[in-house]
């Protein structure tokens, strides 16, 4: 039986009366510019900007403007941010002056914690200026370290939470360091960012697209060096300043970790066990600039972090985001479908049953990143040992991901996965296969149409096995407009991703109105 989800949503938004409004005053000016020094030597990174010789020199990124509370109006504090490299590392320097340093707020000091509801200073770096895809980077006044990957302009990253699936991968955890100080003249932060940590292409000086972002919370006011208008966030990069002279060194980091297991007996008490022991290594591979390897054998995870509990109101599927780091980066290269909901490959499915119990893994491969600036790969072949307690055989898993990206924030892509059983345990046609197509396509600045179909492939489902999606959005600074259609059959079965439901079909639109001087409210929701 088919199910319909039919929902609108009206929304009111903003400061001010009326849908006709004024170009702010940087409406005019074009996209802004600062170039990196090379330093003689490294700063000390110890949250010291002002005091430190390093910088000094050094011409800053500096004349912020406000997206929020009054779109279009200088920053009520002054930023600056300077740039310095050598060598091996990225270093930014960020003075946020403050004329009531006393008032500066930090609500919280832990890693990928939330930058939102505190004083905080972030940055995105698009080191392939495809104005698609990138790193962000982030602190506050505690010092908090905040990073994610951004693949895709973001795209639905709001619908999972900022797992690794989607746009956003909160979950990648980069090598870098930062820390900050607060003082009279405001609070300052240093990053220290390893040339390895990044992806970039060929070329002994590049520009990279820039953008900062600054919060006071106080205020409530949210600041771009690059302007932005209030419907875009920092992920925009299409609209990203730049940064000139950066000279980083070619790629061809190669890191290894191996890791032993061994067992202690007591031999007096029971003399006739015998010792054992494992052994396993992940390695990671830069081949390129932009591609990755990563190589596992007899992979552990045993240092993962514990997922959050979710209790489960329905009787439909929960979505558990990757953490598991062999899986994390460039994981939304293999994003395809509608994110935390309908997906092709979901990286869990692999190690890891039904149940939640650990599936020992064999060893496998994954090649992942770019290949030229616009061509995004994702290889991955991984096998498991058979899990006799729950009955599940060992099984190979195999994942090609391509897409292209073209112009104006568009794309096309295609996905193939395959689980084929092996082993003992596995009968003579065990085996699900999916093969999807994507794609996006940016109209002008505002309007975006995304979608994508797919067919799963299983021996004792036959028809109604095809689920699809388009959704389409208009997003000017007055008003949003946006709505969907999909549907997954009922013999849809994607045994290498996530379903959350099968069997339905979906329609929704929206409009949101963004009006200005609402009883000075920033922001109405009514729903």
């Amino acid at each position: 039986m088919k199910k319909f989800v039919l929902g609108t949503v009206f929304v009111v938004t903003g400061c001010g009366i009326g849908l006709v409004e004024a170009d702010p005053l940087w409406a005019q000016t074009t996209s802004p510019a600062v170039r990196a020094t090379r330093a003689s030597r490294p700063p000390t990174i110890d949250g010291d900007v002002l005091s430190d010789p390093v910088w000094r020199d050094v011409v800053p990124a500096a004349g912020f403007w406000q997206t929020a509370p009054v779109e279009g109006a200088p920053a009520s504090e002054a930023t600056e941010v300077r740039i310095v490299f050598d060598d091996h590392t990225l270093y930014v320097g960020v003075i946020c002056y403050d004329s009531e340093p006393e008032e500066v707020f930090a609500s919280d000091s832990r890693r990928d914690a939330s930058l939102d509801e505190t004083d905080s200073f972030q940055f995105i770096l698009d080191t392939f200026r495809d104005r698609q895809n990138g790193v962000v980077f982030g602190t506050n006044p505690a010092g908090a370290e905040y990073d994610g990957q951004l693949t895709r302009r973001g795209a639905g990253s709001g619908l999972e939470g900022g797992g690794a699936t989607g746009g956003f991968n909160l979950n990648w955890d980069g090598a870098w360091e930062v820390r900050t100080q607060v003082h009279d003249e405001g609070w300052s932060a240093e990053f220290a960012i390893p040339f390895r940590t990044l992806r970039y292409g060929l070329g002994a000086e590049q520009e990279w697209g820039i953008n900062f972002q600054r919060n006071i919370r106080r205020r409530n006011e949210t600041i771009f060096w690059a302007p932005l208008s209030r419907q875009f966030n920092l992920h925009r990069l299409q609209l990203a300043g730049t940064v000139a002279g950066v000279e980083p060194p070619k790629q061809r980091n190669l890191k290894v970790t191996p890791y032993g297991l061994g067992r202690v007996r007591d031999l007096e008490s029971d003399p006739d066990v015998t010792t054992a022991g494992e052994f396993g290594a992940d390695v990671k591979y830069n081949i390129t600039g932009g591609l990755t390897s990563d190589l596992t054998y007899n992979t552990d995870f045993a240092q993962v972090e514990a997922d959050i509990q979710q209790i489960n109101l329905d009787r439909f599927n929960l979505f558990f985001p990757e953490k598991r780091p062999f899986f994390l980066e460039n994981a939304g290269f293999f994003t395809v479908g509608n994110p935390g909901q309908t997906e092709m490959f979901f990286s869990r499915r692999i190690g890891i049953s039904d149940g939640g119990a650990p599936v020992p893994i064999y060893g496998g491969g994954r090649l992942s990143g770019k290949v030229g600036s616009l061509t995004n790969v994702g290889l991955l072949m991984m096998q498991t040992e058979s899990h006799e307690e729950e009955g599940i055989p060992s099984n190979n898993f195999a994942v090609a991901r391509v897409s292209r990206e073209l112009p104006n924030r568009s794309s096309i892509g295609a996905i193939f996965t395959n689980r084929q059983g092996t082993g003992s345990l596995a009968g003579d046609r065990d085996y699900n296969r999916t093969f999807a197509l994507d794609g996006n396509w940016g109209i002008g600045e505002y309007t975006n149409v995304s979608g994508f179909v797919a067919r799963s492939s299983t021996p004792e489902l036959r028809g109604d096995d095809h689920a699809f999606r388009v959704a389409a959005e208009y997003n000017v600074p007055s008003w949003r407009l946006s709505g969907y259609y999909g549907e997954v059959a009922a013999n849809f079965n994607p045994e290498v991703g996530f379903l959350r439901r099968s069997d339905f079909r979906e329609i929704g639109a929206g409009i949101f109105f963004r009006l200005r001087h609402v009883l000075g409210f920033q922001e109405m929701r009514p729903h």
